[in-house]
Protein backbone atom coordinates (compact mmCIF):
# COMPACT_ATOMS: atom_id res chain seq x y z
CA UNK A 1 0.00 0.00 0.00
CA UNK A 2 1.68 2.79 -1.07
CA UNK A 3 1.27 6.62 -2.77
CA UNK A 4 1.77 6.55 -6.40
CA UNK A 5 1.55 9.90 -8.88
CA UNK A 6 -0.07 8.16 -11.55
CA UNK A 7 -2.13 5.23 -10.18
CA UNK A 8 -4.05 2.83 -6.90
CA UNK A 9 -2.74 0.09 -5.15
CA UNK A 10 -4.74 -2.41 -3.63
CA UNK A 11 -3.44 -4.47 -1.01
CA UNK A 12 -5.20 -7.30 -0.09
CA UNK A 13 -3.81 -9.56 2.13
CA UNK A 14 -0.69 -9.93 3.77
CA UNK A 15 1.19 -11.58 1.09
CA UNK A 16 0.34 -8.76 -0.89
CA UNK A 17 1.62 -6.07 1.84
CA UNK A 18 4.60 -7.63 1.99
CA UNK A 19 5.18 -7.98 -1.75
CA UNK A 20 4.37 -4.57 -1.91
CA UNK A 21 6.38 -3.35 0.82
CA UNK A 22 9.72 -5.19 0.40
CA UNK A 23 9.95 -4.75 -3.84
CA UNK A 24 7.85 -1.49 -5.06
CA UNK A 25 8.81 0.69 -2.41
CA UNK A 26 12.39 2.29 -2.59
CA UNK A 27 13.95 4.98 -0.43
CA UNK A 28 12.18 8.48 -0.43
CA UNK A 29 9.38 7.35 -1.68
CA UNK A 30 6.36 8.64 0.24
CA UNK A 31 4.56 5.75 2.36
CA UNK A 32 2.19 7.23 4.84
CA UNK A 33 -0.61 9.47 3.50
CA UNK A 34 -1.25 12.27 5.91
CA UNK A 35 -5.17 11.97 7.58
CA UNK A 36 -7.43 12.89 4.26
CA UNK A 37 -11.08 11.87 3.82
CA UNK A 38 -12.43 8.30 3.50
CA UNK A 39 -14.63 7.22 0.71
CA UNK A 40 -17.25 5.29 2.72
CA UNK A 41 -20.60 5.77 4.61
CA UNK A 42 -19.37 8.49 6.01
CA UNK A 43 -17.08 10.54 3.78
CA UNK A 44 -15.76 12.48 6.57
CA UNK A 45 -14.07 10.15 8.51
CA UNK A 46 -10.51 10.30 9.51
CA UNK A 47 -7.59 8.16 9.04
CA UNK A 48 -7.08 7.38 12.59
CA UNK A 49 -3.87 7.96 14.75
CA UNK A 50 -3.51 4.34 15.23
CA UNK A 51 -3.63 3.79 11.38
CA UNK A 52 -0.70 6.37 11.34
CA UNK A 53 1.45 4.43 13.72
CA UNK A 54 1.12 1.50 11.51
CA UNK A 55 1.53 3.00 8.18
CA UNK A 56 4.95 4.54 9.79
CA UNK A 57 6.18 0.84 11.45
CA UNK A 58 5.91 -0.79 7.90
CA UNK A 59 7.47 1.95 6.59
CA UNK A 60 10.30 0.86 8.76
CA UNK A 61 10.30 -2.39 8.07
CA UNK A 62 10.23 -1.85 4.21
CA UNK A 63 13.62 -0.79 4.62
CA UNK A 64 15.27 -3.50 5.98
CA UNK A 65 14.09 -6.55 3.38
CA UNK A 66 13.44 -7.63 0.29
CA UNK A 67 10.20 -8.93 -1.14
CA UNK A 68 12.82 -12.34 -1.35
CA UNK A 69 13.60 -12.14 2.72
CA UNK A 70 10.90 -13.31 4.92
CA UNK A 71 13.24 -13.56 7.94
CA UNK A 72 12.61 -9.28 7.95
CA UNK A 73 8.96 -9.25 7.39
CA UNK A 74 6.86 -7.45 9.25
CA UNK A 75 5.54 -9.15 12.62
CA UNK A 76 1.76 -10.07 12.47
CA UNK A 77 0.92 -7.56 15.24
CA UNK A 78 2.19 -4.67 13.01
CA UNK A 79 -0.08 -5.67 9.81
CA UNK A 80 -3.10 -3.83 10.06
CA UNK A 81 -6.59 -6.14 9.90
CA UNK A 82 -8.36 -6.34 6.62
CA UNK A 83 -10.87 -3.66 7.80
CA UNK A 84 -8.21 -1.17 8.40
CA UNK A 85 -6.60 -1.11 4.91
CA UNK A 86 -7.36 1.28 2.44
CA UNK A 87 -6.53 2.01 -0.83
CA UNK A 88 -4.90 5.74 -1.14
CA UNK A 89 -5.05 7.90 -4.45
CA UNK A 90 -2.96 10.94 -5.51
CA UNK A 91 -5.80 13.35 -5.07
CA UNK A 92 -5.55 12.60 -0.98
CA UNK A 93 -9.04 10.33 -1.38
CA UNK A 94 -8.73 6.78 0.57
CA UNK A 95 -11.09 4.16 -0.61
CA UNK A 96 -12.01 1.37 1.98
CA UNK A 97 -11.45 -1.91 1.20
CA UNK A 98 -14.42 -4.11 1.91
CA UNK A 99 -14.30 -7.22 2.46
CA UNK A 100 -11.90 -9.98 3.90
CA UNK A 101 -9.61 -12.52 1.66
CA UNK A 102 -11.84 -15.13 2.76
CA UNK A 103 -15.23 -13.89 1.95
CA UNK A 104 -13.57 -14.31 -1.78
CA UNK A 105 -12.58 -17.85 -1.77
CA UNK A 106 -14.79 -20.36 -3.84
CA UNK A 107 -15.89 -23.59 -2.35
CA UNK A 108 -14.62 -26.97 -4.36
CA UNK A 109 -17.81 -27.13 -6.63
CA UNK A 110 -16.99 -23.52 -7.68
CA UNK A 111 -13.31 -24.27 -8.23
CA UNK A 112 -13.87 -27.43 -10.35
CA UNK A 113 -16.66 -26.08 -12.56
CA UNK A 114 -14.56 -23.11 -13.36
CA UNK A 115 -11.85 -25.46 -14.28
CA UNK A 116 -14.41 -27.20 -16.48
CA UNK A 117 -15.47 -24.46 -18.06
CA UNK A 118 -12.40 -22.85 -18.80
CA UNK A 119 -11.23 -25.95 -20.88
CA UNK A 120 -13.75 -26.40 -22.90
CA UNK A 121 -13.46 -24.27 -26.18
CA UNK A 122 -13.43 -25.05 -29.92
CA UNK A 123 -11.33 -28.29 -29.81
CA UNK A 124 -14.54 -30.11 -28.49
CA UNK A 125 -15.82 -29.40 -31.61
CA UNK A 126 -13.13 -31.80 -33.11
CA UNK A 127 -12.86 -34.77 -30.97
CA UNK A 128 -15.24 -36.66 -33.03
CA UNK A 129 -12.94 -35.94 -36.35
CA UNK A 130 -9.90 -36.74 -33.84
CA UNK A 131 -11.33 -39.84 -32.80
CA UNK A 132 -11.97 -41.05 -36.29
CA UNK A 133 -8.46 -40.02 -37.45
CA UNK A 134 -7.45 -43.03 -34.47
CA UNK A 135 -9.89 -45.21 -34.99
CA UNK A 136 -13.03 -45.83 -32.72
CA UNK A 137 -10.88 -48.07 -30.06
CA UNK A 138 -7.55 -46.55 -30.33
CA UNK A 139 -9.15 -42.91 -30.25
CA UNK A 140 -10.94 -43.88 -26.74
CA UNK A 141 -7.65 -45.36 -25.60
CA UNK A 142 -5.47 -42.39 -26.58
CA UNK A 143 -7.94 -39.74 -25.02
CA UNK A 144 -7.92 -41.56 -21.55
CA UNK A 145 -4.21 -41.96 -21.75
CA UNK A 146 -3.82 -38.54 -22.69
CA UNK A 147 -6.10 -37.07 -19.95
CA UNK A 148 -4.11 -39.01 -17.06
CA UNK A 149 -1.00 -37.93 -18.67
CA UNK A 150 -2.03 -34.05 -18.67
CA UNK A 151 -3.59 -33.84 -15.36
CA UNK A 152 -0.20 -35.53 -13.85
CA UNK A 153 1.82 -33.07 -15.65
CA UNK A 154 -0.74 -30.08 -14.34
CA UNK A 155 -0.33 -31.52 -10.90
CA UNK A 156 3.58 -30.83 -10.86
CA UNK A 157 2.57 -27.15 -12.23
CA UNK A 158 0.42 -26.85 -9.64
CA UNK A 159 2.89 -27.95 -6.84
CA UNK A 160 5.91 -25.98 -8.54
CA UNK A 161 5.78 -22.72 -6.98
CA UNK A 162 4.96 -24.29 -3.58
CA UNK A 163 7.95 -26.55 -3.42
CA UNK A 164 10.21 -23.40 -4.45
CA UNK A 165 8.64 -21.43 -1.33
CA UNK A 166 8.93 -25.00 1.35
CA UNK A 167 12.64 -25.11 0.21
CA UNK A 168 13.25 -21.24 0.11
CA UNK A 169 12.60 -18.03 1.59
CA UNK A 170 11.27 -16.74 -1.70
CA UNK A 171 7.62 -15.51 -1.41
CA UNK A 172 5.83 -17.53 -4.50
CA UNK A 173 2.12 -16.32 -3.49
CA UNK A 174 2.05 -14.06 -6.92
CA UNK A 175 3.79 -16.32 -9.44
CA UNK A 176 2.21 -17.98 -12.20
CA UNK A 177 4.17 -21.34 -14.02
CA UNK A 178 6.34 -18.46 -16.25
CA UNK A 179 7.85 -17.54 -12.73
CA UNK A 180 8.44 -20.93 -11.76
CA UNK A 181 10.40 -21.37 -15.33
CA UNK A 182 11.93 -18.04 -14.77
CA UNK A 183 13.53 -19.51 -11.77
CA UNK A 184 14.88 -22.50 -12.49
CA UNK A 185 16.05 -21.08 -16.22
CA UNK A 186 16.36 -17.66 -16.40
CA UNK A 187 15.85 -15.46 -18.80
CA UNK A 188 15.61 -18.35 -21.12
CA UNK A 189 12.69 -20.35 -19.34
CA UNK A 190 10.79 -16.92 -18.98
CA UNK A 191 10.90 -15.95 -22.67
CA UNK A 192 10.80 -19.48 -23.74
CA UNK A 193 7.37 -19.89 -21.95
CA UNK A 194 5.74 -16.74 -22.87
CA UNK A 195 6.69 -17.74 -26.70
CA UNK A 196 4.88 -20.80 -26.48
CA UNK A 197 2.11 -19.19 -24.61
CA UNK A 198 1.66 -16.90 -27.53
CA UNK A 199 1.58 -19.90 -29.83
CA UNK A 200 -1.66 -21.49 -27.77
CA UNK A 201 -3.23 -18.37 -27.25
CA UNK A 202 -2.84 -17.05 -31.24
CA UNK A 203 -3.84 -20.45 -32.22
CA UNK A 204 -6.82 -20.36 -30.45
CA UNK A 205 -7.61 -16.74 -32.06
CA UNK A 206 -6.69 -18.20 -35.43
CA UNK A 207 -8.93 -21.49 -34.61
CA UNK A 208 -11.96 -18.90 -33.62
CA UNK A 209 -11.95 -16.92 -36.59
CA UNK A 210 -11.88 -19.68 -38.82
CA UNK A 211 -14.94 -20.67 -37.13
CA UNK A 212 -16.48 -17.51 -36.68
CA UNK A 213 -16.48 -17.00 -40.35
CA UNK A 214 -18.08 -20.57 -40.46
CA UNK A 215 -20.83 -19.86 -38.06
CA UNK A 216 -21.48 -16.67 -39.74
CA UNK A 217 -21.43 -18.31 -43.09
CA UNK A 218 -24.17 -20.56 -42.22
CA UNK A 219 -26.15 -18.62 -39.94
CA UNK A 220 -26.65 -15.50 -42.89
CA UNK A 221 -27.11 -18.34 -44.95
CA UNK A 222 -29.91 -20.17 -42.77
CA UNK A 223 -31.64 -16.75 -42.86
CA UNK A 224 -31.44 -15.93 -46.13
CA UNK A 225 -33.13 -19.08 -47.21
CA UNK A 226 -35.69 -18.85 -44.69
CA UNK A 227 -36.63 -15.30 -45.96
CA UNK A 228 -36.07 -16.34 -49.96
CA UNK A 229 -38.02 -19.30 -49.82
CA UNK A 230 -34.76 -21.32 -51.10
CA UNK A 231 -34.96 -24.80 -50.84
CA UNK A 232 -31.35 -26.19 -50.45
CA UNK A 233 -29.96 -29.23 -50.90
CA UNK A 234 -26.27 -29.00 -49.22
CA UNK A 235 -24.47 -31.74 -50.71
CA UNK A 236 -25.57 -34.75 -52.84
CA UNK A 237 -23.91 -37.09 -50.45
CA UNK A 238 -26.56 -36.94 -47.59
CA UNK A 239 -29.30 -38.45 -46.05
CA UNK A 240 -33.27 -38.38 -46.27
CA UNK A 241 -35.30 -37.09 -43.14
CA UNK A 242 -36.09 -34.99 -40.61
CA UNK A 243 -32.37 -35.32 -39.32
CA UNK A 244 -30.05 -35.14 -42.03
CA UNK A 245 -26.31 -35.50 -42.31
CA UNK A 246 -24.32 -34.80 -45.14
CA UNK A 247 -20.80 -35.25 -45.78
CA UNK A 248 -20.07 -32.15 -47.56
CA UNK A 249 -15.93 -33.34 -48.84
CA UNK A 250 -17.50 -36.72 -50.02
CA UNK A 251 -13.65 -37.53 -51.80
CA UNK A 252 -11.24 -35.83 -49.48
CA UNK A 253 -8.15 -38.50 -48.64
CA UNK A 254 -8.19 -38.84 -44.83
CA UNK A 255 -6.67 -35.81 -43.17
CA UNK A 256 -7.12 -33.58 -45.80
CA UNK A 257 -9.87 -31.16 -46.21
CA UNK A 258 -10.97 -29.47 -50.02
CA UNK A 259 -12.24 -25.96 -49.91
CA UNK A 260 -15.52 -26.35 -52.01
CA UNK A 261 -18.56 -28.32 -51.51
CA UNK A 262 -20.60 -29.21 -54.47
CA UNK A 263 -24.22 -26.91 -53.51
CA UNK A 264 -27.20 -27.49 -55.23
CA UNK A 265 -30.10 -24.75 -55.05
CA UNK A 266 -33.87 -25.61 -55.98
CA UNK A 267 -35.24 -21.91 -56.58
CA UNK A 268 -39.36 -21.80 -55.87
CA UNK A 269 -39.89 -18.59 -57.15
CA UNK A 270 -36.90 -16.48 -57.25
CA UNK A 271 -34.77 -15.55 -59.95
CA UNK A 272 -31.68 -17.29 -59.78
CA UNK A 273 -29.11 -14.44 -60.14
CA UNK A 274 -30.23 -13.60 -56.59
CA UNK A 275 -28.65 -16.57 -55.22
CA UNK A 276 -25.56 -15.89 -57.21
CA UNK A 277 -25.04 -12.62 -56.22
CA UNK A 278 -25.68 -13.57 -53.34
CA UNK A 279 -22.98 -16.15 -52.99
CA UNK A 280 -20.58 -13.86 -54.63
CA UNK A 281 -21.16 -11.15 -51.79
CA UNK A 282 -21.79 -14.43 -49.05
CA UNK A 283 -18.84 -16.68 -49.24
CA UNK A 284 -17.19 -18.83 -46.62
CA UNK A 285 -13.90 -17.84 -47.12
CA UNK A 286 -13.95 -14.98 -50.24
CA UNK A 287 -15.89 -12.72 -48.04
CA UNK A 288 -16.96 -13.50 -44.37
CA UNK A 289 -13.18 -13.70 -42.99
CA UNK A 290 -13.13 -9.96 -44.08
CA UNK A 291 -16.61 -8.70 -42.92
CA UNK A 292 -15.04 -9.55 -39.84
CA UNK A 293 -12.34 -7.38 -39.66
CA UNK A 294 -14.81 -4.37 -39.27
CA UNK A 295 -16.38 -6.26 -36.40
CA UNK A 296 -13.51 -7.67 -34.46
CA UNK A 297 -10.40 -5.35 -34.62
CA UNK A 298 -11.81 -2.29 -33.34
CA UNK A 299 -12.66 -4.42 -29.82
CA UNK A 300 -9.15 -5.61 -30.17
CA UNK A 301 -8.13 -2.58 -29.41
CA UNK A 302 -10.19 -1.17 -25.93
CA UNK A 303 -7.91 -0.75 -23.38
CA UNK A 304 -9.70 -3.12 -21.10
CA UNK A 305 -11.13 -6.07 -21.68
CA UNK A 306 -13.60 -6.42 -18.49
CA UNK A 307 -16.63 -5.51 -20.48
CA UNK A 308 -16.50 -9.05 -22.79
CA UNK A 309 -15.53 -10.96 -19.51
CA UNK A 310 -19.02 -9.97 -18.76
CA UNK A 311 -20.15 -12.89 -21.10
CA UNK A 312 -18.00 -15.49 -20.29
CA UNK A 313 -21.48 -17.50 -19.31
CA UNK A 314 -22.47 -17.81 -22.80
CA UNK A 315 -19.10 -20.10 -23.03
CA UNK A 316 -21.29 -22.71 -20.42
CA UNK A 317 -24.51 -22.43 -22.13
CA UNK A 318 -22.79 -23.24 -25.35
CA UNK A 319 -21.39 -26.68 -24.46
CA UNK A 320 -24.79 -27.39 -22.07
CA UNK A 321 -26.56 -27.07 -25.47
CA UNK A 322 -24.06 -28.54 -27.54
CA UNK A 323 -24.26 -31.55 -25.01
CA UNK A 324 -27.91 -31.80 -25.57
CA UNK A 325 -28.06 -31.00 -29.07
CA UNK A 326 -25.35 -34.07 -29.63
CA UNK A 327 -27.83 -36.17 -27.47
CA UNK A 328 -30.83 -35.34 -29.41
CA UNK A 329 -28.93 -36.59 -32.78
CA UNK A 330 -27.78 -39.49 -31.47
CA UNK A 331 -31.21 -40.56 -29.99
CA UNK A 332 -32.37 -40.10 -33.44
CA UNK A 333 -29.89 -41.54 -35.70
CA UNK A 334 -29.34 -44.39 -33.24
CA UNK A 335 -25.62 -45.88 -33.53
CA UNK A 336 -24.01 -46.80 -36.67
CA UNK A 337 -21.48 -49.64 -35.66
CA UNK A 338 -19.02 -52.10 -37.26
CA UNK A 339 -15.58 -53.21 -35.67
CA UNK A 340 -12.53 -54.09 -38.15
CA UNK A 341 -9.30 -53.57 -36.41
CA UNK A 342 -7.28 -53.31 -38.62
CA UNK A 343 -8.69 -53.06 -42.49
CA UNK A 344 -10.93 -50.07 -43.97
CA UNK A 345 -14.33 -51.22 -45.64
CA UNK A 346 -16.72 -49.11 -47.85
CA UNK A 347 -18.16 -47.44 -45.13
CA UNK A 348 -15.73 -47.64 -41.66
CA UNK A 349 -12.51 -46.91 -40.66
CA UNK A 350 -10.42 -49.24 -38.61
CA UNK A 351 -10.30 -49.42 -34.73
CA UNK A 352 -6.54 -49.27 -35.14
CA UNK A 353 -5.08 -46.20 -37.54
CA UNK A 354 -1.58 -44.35 -38.07
CA UNK A 355 -3.31 -41.10 -38.20
CA UNK A 356 -3.65 -41.31 -34.24
CA UNK A 357 -1.30 -38.42 -33.81
CA UNK A 358 -3.60 -35.94 -35.26
CA UNK A 359 -5.77 -36.65 -31.62
CA UNK A 360 -3.09 -36.73 -29.28
CA UNK A 361 -2.38 -32.79 -31.14
CA UNK A 362 -6.05 -32.35 -30.71
CA UNK A 363 -6.25 -33.30 -26.98
CA UNK A 364 -3.36 -31.76 -26.13
CA UNK A 365 -4.90 -28.26 -26.68
CA UNK A 366 -8.05 -29.54 -25.37
CA UNK A 367 -6.98 -30.65 -22.24
CA UNK A 368 -4.56 -27.62 -22.22
CA UNK A 369 -4.94 -25.38 -18.86
CA UNK A 370 -1.21 -25.49 -17.42
CA UNK A 371 -0.43 -21.87 -18.04
CA UNK A 372 -3.12 -20.69 -15.72
CA UNK A 373 -4.10 -23.41 -13.26
CA UNK A 374 -2.10 -21.96 -10.45
CA UNK A 375 -4.19 -18.63 -10.56
CA UNK A 376 -7.77 -20.87 -10.70
CA UNK A 377 -6.28 -22.62 -7.96
CA UNK A 378 -5.35 -19.78 -5.73
CA UNK A 379 -9.07 -18.82 -5.49
CA UNK A 380 -9.85 -22.48 -3.53
CA UNK A 381 -11.58 -22.12 -0.14
CA UNK A 382 -9.64 -24.99 1.28
CA UNK A 383 -5.99 -25.26 -0.52
CA UNK A 384 -5.63 -29.30 0.89
CA UNK A 385 -8.29 -30.26 -1.72
CA UNK A 386 -6.09 -28.57 -4.47
CA UNK A 387 -5.11 -31.96 -6.03
CA UNK A 388 -8.19 -33.75 -5.35
CA UNK A 389 -10.74 -30.82 -6.68
CA UNK A 390 -8.13 -30.51 -10.45
CA UNK A 391 -8.87 -34.77 -10.47
CA UNK A 392 -12.28 -34.14 -10.66
CA UNK A 393 -12.33 -31.64 -13.34
CA UNK A 394 -10.14 -33.50 -15.43
CA UNK A 395 -12.44 -36.29 -15.06
CA UNK A 396 -15.52 -34.34 -15.63
CA UNK A 397 -13.66 -32.92 -18.93
CA UNK A 398 -12.42 -35.78 -20.13
CA UNK A 399 -16.03 -37.85 -19.32
CA UNK A 400 -17.54 -34.52 -21.79
CA UNK A 401 -15.28 -35.10 -24.34
CA UNK A 402 -15.75 -38.77 -24.87
CA UNK A 403 -19.44 -38.55 -24.47
CA UNK A 404 -19.33 -35.88 -27.69
CA UNK A 405 -17.23 -37.93 -29.33
CA UNK A 406 -18.42 -41.33 -29.04
CA UNK A 407 -21.35 -40.22 -29.16
CA UNK A 408 -21.27 -38.18 -32.86
CA UNK A 409 -18.84 -40.89 -33.91
CA UNK A 410 -21.32 -43.82 -33.04
CA UNK A 411 -24.82 -42.04 -34.33
CA UNK A 412 -22.84 -41.14 -37.66
CA UNK A 413 -24.64 -42.57 -40.27
CA UNK A 414 -23.17 -45.41 -42.39
CA UNK A 415 -24.31 -46.78 -44.26
CA UNK A 416 -25.11 -44.83 -46.38
CA UNK A 417 -22.53 -42.37 -45.87
CA UNK A 418 -18.64 -43.17 -44.33
CA UNK A 419 -17.11 -42.51 -41.22
CA UNK A 420 -14.69 -40.65 -43.08
CA UNK A 421 -16.49 -37.80 -43.87
CA UNK A 422 -16.93 -36.57 -40.25
CA UNK A 423 -15.78 -33.19 -40.43
CA UNK A 424 -13.09 -31.41 -37.66
CA UNK A 425 -15.93 -29.20 -36.86
CA UNK A 426 -18.82 -32.06 -36.48
CA UNK A 427 -21.23 -29.19 -36.93
CA UNK A 428 -20.60 -28.98 -40.58
CA UNK A 429 -21.82 -32.68 -40.76
CA UNK A 430 -25.72 -30.53 -40.32
CA UNK A 431 -27.19 -28.94 -43.08
CA UNK A 432 -26.98 -25.11 -42.66
CA UNK A 433 -31.25 -25.49 -42.89
CA UNK A 434 -30.86 -27.53 -39.35
CA UNK A 435 -33.02 -25.51 -36.92
CA UNK A 436 -31.27 -26.64 -33.34
CA UNK A 437 -27.67 -26.63 -35.51
CA UNK A 438 -28.48 -23.61 -36.26
CA UNK A 439 -29.07 -22.32 -32.95
CA UNK A 440 -25.60 -23.81 -31.62
CA UNK A 441 -23.93 -21.97 -34.68
CA UNK A 442 -25.46 -18.87 -33.19
CA UNK A 443 -24.95 -19.22 -29.77
CA UNK A 444 -21.06 -20.09 -30.51
CA UNK A 445 -20.86 -16.95 -33.09
CA UNK A 446 -21.89 -14.71 -30.15
CA UNK A 447 -19.32 -16.49 -27.66
CA UNK A 448 -16.49 -16.35 -29.89
CA UNK A 449 -17.60 -12.77 -30.58
CA UNK A 450 -16.87 -11.83 -26.84
CA UNK A 451 -14.62 -14.23 -25.62
CA UNK A 452 -12.21 -13.40 -28.95
CA UNK A 453 -11.39 -9.86 -27.79
CA UNK A 454 -10.49 -11.25 -23.68
CA UNK A 455 -7.88 -13.79 -25.59
CA UNK A 456 -6.21 -10.93 -27.46
CA UNK A 457 -6.39 -8.93 -24.30
CA UNK A 458 -3.85 -11.98 -23.13
CA UNK A 459 -1.47 -11.46 -25.81
CA UNK A 460 -1.36 -7.69 -25.53
CA UNK A 461 -0.69 -8.19 -21.56
CA UNK A 462 1.62 -10.62 -21.99
CA UNK A 463 3.96 -9.79 -25.19
CA UNK A 464 3.72 -5.59 -24.68
CA UNK A 465 4.26 -5.90 -20.89
CA UNK A 466 7.84 -8.24 -21.04
CA UNK A 467 8.75 -6.42 -23.93
CA UNK A 468 7.87 -2.35 -23.33
CA UNK A 469 6.97 -3.06 -19.16
CA UNK A 470 3.31 -1.35 -20.15
CA UNK A 471 0.39 -3.31 -21.52
CA UNK A 472 -0.56 -0.51 -23.55
CA UNK A 473 2.20 1.25 -24.59
CA UNK A 474 0.63 2.91 -27.57
CA UNK A 475 -2.76 2.66 -29.32
CA UNK A 476 -0.14 2.44 -32.56
CA UNK A 477 1.74 -0.17 -30.60
CA UNK A 478 -1.49 -1.70 -29.65
CA UNK A 479 -3.23 -1.73 -33.41
CA UNK A 480 -0.03 -3.37 -35.34
CA UNK A 481 -0.12 -6.37 -32.83
CA UNK A 482 -4.06 -6.43 -33.55
CA UNK A 483 -3.22 -6.33 -37.51
CA UNK A 484 -1.27 -8.62 -37.37
CA UNK A 485 -2.79 -11.44 -35.49
CA UNK A 486 -6.23 -10.49 -37.52
CA UNK A 487 -3.99 -10.92 -40.32
CA UNK A 488 -3.52 -14.42 -39.88
CA UNK A 489 -7.02 -15.28 -38.62
CA UNK A 490 -8.21 -14.33 -42.35
CA UNK A 491 -5.28 -16.08 -44.24
CA UNK A 492 -6.22 -19.25 -42.58
CA UNK A 493 -9.60 -18.92 -43.24
CA UNK A 494 -9.25 -18.06 -46.75
CA UNK A 495 -6.90 -20.40 -47.24
CA UNK A 496 -6.81 -23.12 -45.09
CA UNK A 497 -9.67 -23.58 -43.07
CA UNK A 498 -9.14 -26.24 -41.42
CA UNK A 499 -9.74 -26.27 -37.44
CA UNK A 500 -8.33 -29.88 -36.69
CA UNK A 501 -5.03 -29.12 -37.79
CA UNK A 502 -4.89 -25.93 -36.50
CA UNK A 503 -5.83 -27.30 -33.55
CA UNK A 504 -3.34 -29.92 -33.58
CA UNK A 505 -0.52 -27.71 -34.38
CA UNK A 506 -0.59 -25.64 -32.17
CA UNK A 507 -1.42 -27.81 -29.36
CA UNK A 508 1.51 -29.92 -30.19
CA UNK A 509 3.76 -27.10 -30.63
CA UNK A 510 3.07 -25.09 -26.70
CA UNK A 511 2.28 -28.32 -25.35
CA UNK A 512 5.53 -29.74 -25.89
CA UNK A 513 7.12 -27.12 -23.63
CA UNK A 514 4.42 -26.13 -21.17
CA UNK A 515 2.59 -29.53 -20.86
CA UNK A 516 5.68 -31.61 -21.03
CA UNK A 517 9.44 -30.73 -21.28
CA UNK A 518 9.06 -27.44 -18.58
CA UNK A 519 6.55 -29.67 -15.63
CA UNK A 520 9.16 -32.15 -16.18
CA UNK A 521 12.27 -30.52 -16.04
CA UNK A 522 11.04 -28.42 -13.18
CA UNK A 523 10.27 -31.65 -11.24
CA UNK A 524 13.60 -33.49 -11.98
CA UNK A 525 15.38 -30.37 -10.27
CA UNK A 526 13.30 -29.94 -8.09
CA UNK A 527 13.66 -33.75 -6.41
CA UNK A 528 17.37 -33.31 -7.47
CA UNK A 529 18.10 -30.45 -4.88
CA UNK A 530 16.33 -32.23 -2.26
CA UNK A 531 18.47 -34.84 -2.72
CA UNK A 532 15.92 -37.64 -3.46
CA UNK A 533 15.23 -37.99 -7.25
CA UNK A 534 15.69 -42.21 -8.22
CA UNK A 535 16.35 -43.65 -11.71
CA UNK A 536 12.68 -44.19 -12.13
CA UNK A 537 11.24 -40.90 -11.57
CA UNK A 538 14.04 -39.35 -13.74
CA UNK A 539 13.56 -42.15 -16.28
CA UNK A 540 9.40 -41.78 -16.42
CA UNK A 541 9.66 -38.05 -16.68
CA UNK A 542 12.60 -38.08 -19.62
CA UNK A 543 9.91 -40.21 -21.50
CA UNK A 544 7.17 -37.32 -21.23
CA UNK A 545 9.90 -35.25 -22.96
CA UNK A 546 10.58 -37.46 -25.13
CA UNK A 547 6.49 -37.86 -25.31
CA UNK A 548 6.14 -34.32 -26.07
CA UNK A 549 8.32 -34.09 -28.70
CA UNK A 550 7.72 -37.15 -30.88
CA UNK A 551 3.62 -35.25 -30.40
CA UNK A 552 5.18 -32.48 -32.39
CA UNK A 553 7.29 -34.03 -34.78
CA UNK A 554 4.31 -36.24 -36.04
CA UNK A 555 2.29 -33.71 -37.08
CA UNK A 556 4.63 -32.83 -40.05
CA UNK A 557 4.04 -36.78 -41.26
CA UNK A 558 0.36 -36.67 -41.03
Amino acid sequence: MQLLFNSFVCVTNKTDLYSTIGSSMGPGQPFHVEPRNIVDDDPQERVSAEAAILNSRLHYYSRLTGSSDRLLSPPNHVIPRPEEIYIYSPLGTAFKVTGSDPSSKNPSIITIFAIWNTMMGTSILSIPWGIKQAGFTLGILILIFTGLLMVYCCYIVLKSSKAIRKSTYVDTSDWEFPDVCRYYFGKFGQWSSLVFSMVSLIGAMVVYWVLMSNFLYNTGQFIYNYAHNVNMSDSEFGTNGSDKVICPYPNTDPGVNNTISTVYFINSGNDTSDVSSFEHWWSKTNTIPFYLIILLLPLLCFRSASFFARFTFLGTISVIYLIVLVSVKAFRLGFHLEFHWFDTTEFFVPEFRLLFPQLTGVLTLAFFIHNCIITLMKSNKNQDNNVRDLSIAYLLVGLTYLYVGVLIFAAFPSPPLFKDCIEPNFLDNFPSSDVMVFVARTFLLFQMITVYPLLGYLVRVQMMGQIFGNHYPSFFHVLALNILIVGAGVLMAKFYPNIGSIIRFSGATCGLALVFVFPALVHMISLKRQGVLRWPSALFHSFLILLGLANLLAQFFM
